[in-house]
């Protein structure tokens, strides 16, 4: 998947789309996509001015966001205005190296259990496949009324 036709299943947009490119997609099972991390990013003046460093909050929601694009492709459909993925819990989040600028994230995010609109995760973040951060995540598809 390009940035276009992410564009489309995520309600996402700058600065807090994190996704930039799906290289594979397996749908019920897994999904690798990758964030290419610049100096451009807004955070990087305020985290660190002297040593810029990806907020680790920030690296698990690119993997949520990789995530939400399995979820949909998974159940066929394209969120509209009145869909939201909502965090429902994060547990066992590691992180293991700092992400600066010039780093290329690839987020390995696989399906390990999914009941209705819930869906748990286990995401892995590497940098050069070398691993930056880990964690469980269980999300929920809600319908806006």
């Amino acid at each position: 998947m390009d940035i276009n036709e992410i564009l489309q299943y995520l309600p996402h947009r700058y600065p807090f789309l994190l996704v930039d490119r799906v290289l594979e997609l397996e749908e019920g099972k897994r999904i690798l996509a990758l964030k290419n991390v610049t100096m451009n990013e807004p955070f990087f003046p305020g985290h660190f001015p002297h040593h810029p460093v990806m907020p680790g909050v920030l690296i698990v929601e690119a993997m949520a966001q990789a995530a939400a694009l399995l979820s949909f492709k998974t159940m066929g459909i394209k969120p509209d205005e009145n869909s939201v993925v909502y965090f429902a819990g994060i547990d066992n989040v590691r992180f293991k190296r700092p992400v600066v600028p010039g780093d290329q994230l690839q987020f390995d995010v696989e399906i390990t259990q999914s009941k209705r609109n819930i869906y748990k995760y286990k995401g892995v973040a590497r940098v050069a496949g070398e691993i930056a951060a880990e964690a469980e995540l269980m999300c929920a598809l809600k319908t806006l009324s």
